[in-house]
């Protein structure tokens, strides 16, 4: 797979925007729905949308990517890898990495990556329908 480097703005300011939205839910969300489940369904839609923002490859392939990439780091949860690394009293390593492994994060973070394949697919729709208008008129 050719790996296509492309700026895209749009992509680019979701992810801004997205990021936003994640620090301000971990500066003043201390509830048990919108802290913990909400904010992983979006960071791994705030993560697709900082890759696409600068690689052009396809919107599957990014996704199931971001989604593996997701568990990958939930998993190091459950070994405590910010432990083995030493890194454990590094609130920056804490933040990124986390610290504790929930299945119910894996499930976050799938339910994200569907949400960004049904956005996109609309989209797509949207963008095939709009040009089989233009062309037969």
């Amino acid at each position: 797979m050719k790996t296509n480097f492309k700026f895209n703005l749009r992509y680019f300011l979701m992810a801004i925007g997205l990021f936003i939205i994640e620090v301000l839910i971990a500066l003043y969300m201390h509830d048990r729905i919108v802290r913990p489940y909400i904010g992983d369904l979006l960071v791994v839609i705030l993560i697709y949308c900082f890759v696409k923002a600068f690689v052009n490859t396809p919107v599957f392939k990014t996704a199931v990517a971001v989604l593996v990439f997701s568990y990958a780091v939930e998993v190091s949860q459950y070994f405590k890898l910010v432990e083995v690394l030493g890194l454990g009293k590094s609130t920056f390593a804490r933040i990124i990495l986390g610290s504790s492994f929930e299945w119910v994060d894996m499930l976050a973070y799938t339910a994200g990556i569907l949400i960004v394949l049904a956005i996109e697919q609309f989209l797509q729709k949207r963008l095939l329908q709009k040009n089989n208008k233009y062309q037969s008129a």
